[in-house]
């Protein structure tokens, strides 16, 4: 692979992953908050995040799907609350002490989802992205931003307000285009 062509991916990866800054600049580094599902490691942009809590039991909804685990009252507001390993077609969690629920702002609503851990913050600059491999079209890629590389750990860069928008949420309305 030529220079040229290692700048091109990195620079299409860049502006895939820049795409949801709204406005900023792709060179810019942009910090993720990691999540774990299982054994793979996740990240999120962390302007999206409001605060992370601990899981308790939401109270359970008729007629909605099963990654949606029902909602909780967070200071007033009733926040339905997404199980992403459900959602992501993963193995069933098993909720223990490590169970978090990570509180979004995505447009005018607070959201909940279930992580089985936090790891930490991480800042990754435009040469640390890679794009997302394709795949045919029976595998839905579209709120995947970039894979983040850094050292020895790979993280699966989610565009959040993406997904969690989608219409087969039914959470949130998407923002006007």
């Amino acid at each position: 692979m030529t220079a040229t062509a290692i700048h091109s991916d990195t620079e299409a990866a860049t502006r895939q992953a820049g795409a949801a800054a709204h406005g900023e600049t792709a060179a810019r580094p942009r910090e993720f908050l990691a999540f774990k599902l299982g054994d793979e490691e996740y990240g999120i942009d962390i302007l999206r995040v409001q605060e992370i809590r601990s899981y308790e039991p939401p109270t359970r909804l008729a007629n909605v799907p099963p990654f949606i685990k029902g909602v909780v009252n967070l200071r007033g507001v009733i926040v339905p609350i997404v199980d992403m390993r459900l959602k992501l077609r993963l193995e069933e969690a098993k909720y223990d002490h490590f169970t978090v629920v990570i509180v979004l702002n995505i447009g005018s609503r607070v959201v909940g989802m279930v992580v089985d851990a936090v790891s930490d913050v991480i800042t990754l600059g435009p040469g640390q992205l890679r794009p997302v491999p394709e795949f045919n079209a029976s595998v839905d890629t579209d709120y995947l931003l970039a894979i983040g590389a850094v050292d020895d750990r790979m993280l699966i860069l989610v565009d959040i307000e993406k997904l969690m928008t989608s219409p087969d949420m039914g959470l949130v309305e998407a923002p006007a285009q």
